[in-house]
């Protein structure tokens, strides 16, 4: 496959975003300036609101002649989705080239400007060639990886997984996954306590492919062996594990209490209580917490019926589950709104909404050098919101409007 691309417009060369909130790694400016000069951030200028404050100063002035007005927005980051699993009606696991472009301009029209697609359990050859196609698009510029979620994972806590495809996590099995991603895999997420969990994470490790806990059965001690043989993400923390009991804390707390390990938490008010989600970034901080969407085919879409891998999910109001009614099946969620409810519902400041749906993904993914903050030298990976309401405006990646930048008028010459 070659040129594959999603259709956007390109803005000229050395253009000014002005007057807008920028959230940035020090902080927020308020009445910024960003220049885009082709694919990149050339200049961000501005006080963050720590230094104005002790400064009597403000940002970088208002909208001059020549840029684009945007003042009452906020500028962020493009957003940065380790796991997900489709999206506008189409699935990644698929193993449809076309399918995939679709979930990822989806999930691009709402901001997710980076993407892993995440495959589901399946037989073992239909995943590798699941990977194959995507691994194309990867090489393409469309997704940033390949999340292989299943099938090396407990019976007991598979959720809306086959269950009669779940595989021990043999190392040749999951090496074989690896090598279908030509270079590509960035993501495994395994249960460590089966036969060949641990062998596989040290594999994992060596090779530069994150070892995940995830859909495990683990106790506290297995999961502590896993995060020394390598494990440094949790898939969906509290999700598919057991809970905490005050003589058995299992791998939650484990997860939690090490700090290389990066949690990561579905924030759409369905899969955690506010309380847990709470807990979670009292435990680990903004620094260590990637919001993901988990989302499958429906988000962006309507209620009804969608395929996730093998099995089939129904969507009533919003929430996604197995037709029998026996697991959550993924989200319909987007990060435009998991950031809306972040800072609106769950109290989060605009920085650490940042940093968990930017900057830490980014930063685990090996991407913090082009992705993730808003700095000069970046891809102009940028995401407007309302600064009132916090709504999605307009969504630019790599220089080029893809939603919303019809909006911003150019100030005219006096």
């Amino acid at each position: 496959m070659t040129a594959a691309r999603i259709e956007s417009a390109a803005l000229p060369r050395g253009t000014v975003l002005a007057g807008a909130r920028l959230v940035l790694p020090g902080g927020v400016v308020e009445n910024g300036r960003l220049v885009v000069d082709g694919t990149r951030i050339a200049a961000v200028t501005g006080v963050t609101d720590a230094a104005a404050g002790a400064a009597g100063a403000d940002g970088g002035g208002a909208a001059g002649a020549g840029d684009l007005d945007l003042a009452g927005y906020t500028v962020l980051p493009g957003f940065v989705d380790l796991h997900v699993h489709g999206g506008g009606g189409a699935s990644y696991a698929s193993g449809i080239a076309e399918e995939a472009l679709r979930a990822a301009r989806t999930h691009l029209e709402h901001g997710t400007t980076t993407t892993v697609a995440s495959t589901v359990t399946g037989e073992i050859d239909e995943v590798a060639r699941q990977a194959h196609v995507l691994s194309e698009l990867v090489e393409d510029g469309v997704l940033a990886g390949i999340h292989f979620e299943g099938p090396f994972i407990s019976h007991n806590r598979c959720g809306a997984h086959r269950p009669d495809l779940l595989r021990d996590p043999d190392p040749a099995l999951v090496r074989k996954l690896v090598d279908a991603a030509r270079g590509h895999a960035k993501m495994v997420t395994l249960a460590p306590e089966l036969p060949g969990g641990l062998e596989s994470v040290r594999m994992l490790a060596e090779l530069g492919v994150i070892a995940a806990v995830g859909h495990t059965d683990s106790d506290y001690a297995k999961t502590l062996e896993a995060i020394e043989a390598g494990a440094s993400v949790a898939t969906h923390l509290f999700n598919a594990m057991p809970g905490i009991a005050h003589r058995a804390p299992g791998p939650i707390v484990a997860l939690l209490e090490d700090e290389r390990v990066t949690v990561e938490l579905i924030n759409d008010g369905v899969h955690l209580h506010p309380s847990v989600l709470d807990l979670a970034y009292g435990t680990a901080g903004a620094s260590r917490v990637a919001l993901i969407t988990d989302a499958m085919g429906a988000a962006g879409m309507g209620d009804g019926l969608y395929p996730l891998g093998p099995l089939q999910v129904e969507v009533r109001n919003g929430v996604a589950m197995l037709t029998d009614g026996s697991s959550i099946a993924g989200s319909t969620l987007t990060l435009d709104v998991a950031f809306k409810r972040s800072v609106t519902v769950s109290g989060l400041s605009l920085t650490q909404a940042v940093e968990s749906l930017c900057a830490v993904p980014a930063r685990l993914l090996g991407l913090d050098g082009t992705v993730g903050s808003l700095e000069a030298g970046k891809l102009a990976d940028l995401v407007v919101v309302d600064s009132a309401t916090h709504d999605l405006v307009a969504v630019m990646r790599r220089g080029e409007w893809i939603t919303g930048g019809e909006r911003f008028a150019t100030v005219p010459a006096p």
